[in-house]
């Protein structure tokens, strides 16, 4: 297959605007091109695409290699474009370079740092539209998700922004006369960041703006799904004046594996965060053992969402659906076990149900869609699977629960099901779509034991309006992050990370900016002699 600079050429050519193509930018004739042939507008700053090249060391580069890889539209199954299909050189040359600009970096002021952050908050803002586009492009959402994931993301630098001036020591009483004791907190050093494509550019945001605020520098591996994104966010970095080798981007899809383990053994990179799936967490946890890196890790999920008889019904209906199908189910915070007691089992479901048929599955740009594609045909397949599973066990599927092959091989129905039981592939694996499982239950501490039974720990929820039992239950959950009669829970002010094989490490909030701090304390002896002189 031709690469897609090539097929662009080629497709200007038949349209009689040869000698365009010879005198103006690639990311121009993509954009012209892509209007011709889809149903995207264009974007208002066509150099915000980045066609075959990522940014490293200040400049837009290729692979050493030459080679590259192809990203598919998920809602059309259409190229968009190509991007550098780094390896291990070209990993090992960004962290050279995050490597040599770490020494001038730690030395700016937190108010220096602060002011860039705040640079690159404001042009992600200016530019939001095109963000988006970008993002319904190569993730599938729709554009009203892209673009509330953009203020989302945009957020977290104008959070790590006022963060960054106020990284406070301690000091400390000494038990020893005349020793005085205090600590810093410096930047840990070179961080490799690795993210998923779910959120292709909150997650990126989310693990930048503090190790940027921290006084670090970074390598991150954009996901090899939605790369464009990320290559968009390093542009206006480079426009808010980020210096030289303070942020690179590796680009891999193939290759993805080598350079994870690239960043993970080396002994430059002192700080890896990741957010993936816990099997992977696993293999990079053990890849980084050998040089005992400072890690943070935010993996799979399996949520609890339980509703009480107590709950008002409709604010449960209502954080239900914000919370099971938010980009269609692709959330590591969604509802993946919805269990709602017996007293109210029948009108949960039949509200839910009525609220479900108001969806609209189809491209991210159509007018009024709702729902759009999952990002692959194995993300079909697996959602398909389980649903496959509860109804050979005994799930009555309510609404939904086939492919939508009319509007192409990633399109799968909203599905509800009821009568789900413990057994069933759903209520053991995250199922990552837009598939709600409804289980019933009579007692708080059975539905607690049940929402426990997991090896992970992500996020619950709960609704009830007694007061006793929202604290005792949200106490009870084993999950580092809980949901009282909300369905959402992200917020640059809150904490986020989880327990158990969910992981370890806090993004956001203030504790965001310690996971890329380590603290020195420093003891000063002889302190504690008289006055000199006489009185």
């Amino acid at each position: 297959m031709r690469s897609f600079a090539a097929c662009t050429r080629a497709i200007a050519r038949q349209q009689g605007f040869k000698s365009y193509v010879q005198k103006n930018s690639l990311p121009v004739i993509l954009q012209r091109t892509y209007a011709m042939g889809h149903s995207v507008p264009p974007l208002n700053d066509k150099s915000l695409l980045k066609e075959a090249q990522t940014y490293v060391n200040g400049e837009w580069i290729g692979a050493k290699s030459g080679k590259t890889f192809e990203v598919y539209d998920p809602a059309t199954g259409k190229l968009i474009g190509t991007q550098p299909e780094m390896d291990r050189a070209d990993t090992e040359a960004a962290i050279a370079a995050a490597a040599a600009a770490f020494p001038e970096w730690r030395k700016t002021t937190g108010r220096q740092r602060s002011k860039l952050l705040r640079k690159w908050y404001d042009l992600i803002m200016e530019n939001a539209d095109d963000i988006a586009k970008l993002i319904t492009w190569e993730n599938g959402k729709p554009m009203a998700d892209a673009k509330g994931e953009v203020t989302y993301a945009a957020n977290f630098f104008e959070w790590f922004s006022e963060e960054a001036p106020r990284v406070y020591g301690n000091t400390i009483p000494a038990s020893i006369a005349g020793n005085r004791v205090f600590t810093i907190n410096e930047p840990v050093g070179v961080c490799g960041l690795i993210t998923p494509w779910n959120f292709p550019a909150a997650m990126i945001t989310r693990k930048i703006g503090p190790a940027l605020a921290a006084g670090c520098t970074v390598v991150a591996k954009s996901p090899g799904e939605t790369p464009f994104t990320a290559a968009a966010l390093a542009e206006l970095g480079h426009r808010a004046g980020v210096p030289k080798g303070v942020i690179n981007f590796v680009t891999a899809l193939k290759n993805t594996p080598e350079v994870g383990e690239t960043l993970t053994t080396s002994k430059t990179v002192k700080k890896v965060s990741f957010t993936g799936s816990t099997g992977v967490g696993k293999l990079l946890m053990k890849q980084s053992s050998d040089t005992l890196k400072k890690l943070s890790f935010e993996l799979g999920g399996n949520s609890p969402f339980i509703v009480f008889d107590d709950a008002d019904l409709d604010t449960a209906v209502t954080g239900a659906i914000a919370s099971k199908f938010r980009s269609s189910g692709q959330t590591c915070v969604c509802a993946n076990r919805l269990y709602v007691q017996s007293g109210i089992y029948d009108a949960f479901a039949k509200k839910f149900v009525e609220k479900v048929k108001g969806f609209k599955v189809g491209g991210g740009y159509d007018e009024g869609v709702t729902h759009g594609p999952l990002i692959h045909d194995r993300a079909v397949s697996k959602v398909d699977a389980h649903v496959r599973d509860a109804e050979k066990q005994g799930g009555k599927v309510l609404i939904g629960g086939q492919k939508l092959p009319d509007l192409g091989e990633n399109f799968y129905q909203p599905t509800v099901i009821r009568d789900m039981t413990a057994d069933m592939q759903l209520a053991n694996e995250e199922t990552f779509g837009p598939v709600a499982g409804l289980f019933k239950f009579d007692t708080e501490a059975e539905v607690v034991k049940l929402a426990n039974a997991s090896d992970v720990g992500l996020a619950g929820y709960f609704f009830s309006r007694d007061i006793q039992r929202c604290y005792r239950v949200a106490e009870a959950l084993e999950v580092g992050m809980v949901g009282v009669n909300t369905g959402l829970i992200s917020d640059p002010a809150a904490p986020f990370g989880g327990v158990k094989e969910s992981g370890f490490g806090r993004e956001g909030s203030s504790l965001g900016i310690k996971e890329y701090e380590v603290t020195k304390m420093i003891t000063l002896g002889g302190m504690g002699e008289p006055l000199q002189g006489t009185t």
